[in-house]
């Protein structure tokens, strides 16, 4: 506990005498001011309209200064709604005036996940810290240029896992870690659905970078991370289609198996074509845990060998925002920082690698 502490204190410290050094995370007036720090969302697709925008309304620490969008209508609809002025309303094109706009501290990516990349590199650049929603990026290379750069520019990256901060997501980390069933030996975690319209995004391998897996199977894939506290050193996977022609061009569905360096073996299933898969189950030797729902925006629920927990629900996204907040205020890292999303793309290039050499291998 104490060599932990001082470990703990060393690095808190170094980190913000580093801050100091480098003129902190914030500049000129904003050192200054004690206000709601201002997000900047780009894309305005729905999850922006369905969760992030009316999560901002409710948070503490952040408040919605200003929209980036590819269409006049939602840059005038989003601009009446929310009282943007017109100073505050970017084209993608025009995306780098930002820089100059002191209302914004924080640029909120929800774009195609091709898009990431360039958005947070341009973002860092222009000054501003960055939320930036899971995948991280289509690719391991993406990931270090886009941590590379907002190291840089001395700005905070951060990566949409909301389940990290949500409380029964937090409980069962808390059960795993305590050892309360005792050391888990397996895990099993699966989330999917059945996808829509054939001609989304979604289903383009050139924005979205694959399908299922990284759409949600990367669910499954962060819950086996954070409930062993380990990085997963070898996995096999397969890959299913029953519908060739709309999965064309990505995964429809895939089986995968981890093993972790301390023998837990975690297997999990992914699909866009089956509804109801939405859930993890840990075992350990006194007992099980797991959450059925799991992976919702709301009514997730934990059940034990010893029974239910009950918990409050809250804003997933509002949490998740004000955490961020608070760690640009405190000059201190993201639990949920770039190096988090650059580790599940690392496991799912390996599940990829996998299912394309038929084999069991290595994650790098």
């Amino acid at each position: 506990m104490n060599a932990s502490r001082r470990e703990f204190l060393t690095t808190v410290s170094a980190g913000v005498a580093a801050g100091i050094t480098q003129g902190g995370f914030f500049s000129g007036a904003h050192a200054a001011e004690d206000r709601k720090l201002g997000v900047a969302l780009v894309g305005l697709g729905s999850l922006s309209t369905h969760q992030i925008a009316p999560a901002l309304a409710k948070t503490q620490h952040c408040r919605l200064a200003a929209i980036v969008t590819g269409s006049p209508e939602k840059e005038k609809a989003w601009g009446d709604k929310y009282g943007i002025g017109p100073d505050h309303r970017y084209s993608y094109e025009a995306f780098d005036k930002i820089a100059g706009d002191d209302s914004v501290d924080i640029v909120y990516i929800v774009l195609p996940n091709s898009m990431h990349a360039e958005y947070t590199i341009r973002a860092a650049k222009a000054g501003k810290h960055v939320l930036c929603e899971k995948p991280m990026a289509n690719s391991s290379a993406e990931c270090n240029a886009m941590i590379a750069a907002c190291q840089q520019m001395n700005r905070l990256l951060a990566i949409g896992y909301r389940c990290q901060f949500e409380p029964h997501h937090l409980k069962c980390m808390e059960i795993a870690r305590s050892q309360e069933m005792g050391k888990l030996s397996r895990i099993d975690a699966g989330f999917g659905f059945t996808i829509g319209d054939p001609k989304q995004w979604r289903l383009r391998h050139q924005l979205a970078g694959g399908g299922a897996l990284m759409d949600v199977g990367i669910y499954a894939l962060q819950a086996c991370r954070y409930l062993t506290g380990e990085e997963p050193v070898s996995v096999i996977a397969q890959e299913t289609k029953t519908d060739p022609i709309k999965f064309a061009e990505v995964d429809e569905s895939i089986t995968w198996s981890m093993k972790f360096p301390s023998g837990v073996i975690a297997t999990c299933s992914t699909s866009y074509n089956f509804n109801g898969l939405n859930r993890f189950r840990a075992y350990g030797e006194k007992g099980w845990f797991g959450m059925d729902p799991a992976y919702s925006y709301e009514g997730n629920r934990i059940e034990t060998s010893n029974g239910k927990i009950e918990l409050a629900q809250v804003d997933q996204f509002g949490t998740e925002l004000d955490e961020f907040a608070k760690c640009i205020r405190e000059n201190r890292p993201s639990r949920v920082s770039g190096q988090e999303g650059l580790k599940d793309i690392l496991a799912i290039e390996a599940i990829y690698r996998s299912i394309q050499q038929r084999s069991l291998v290595s994650v790098s």
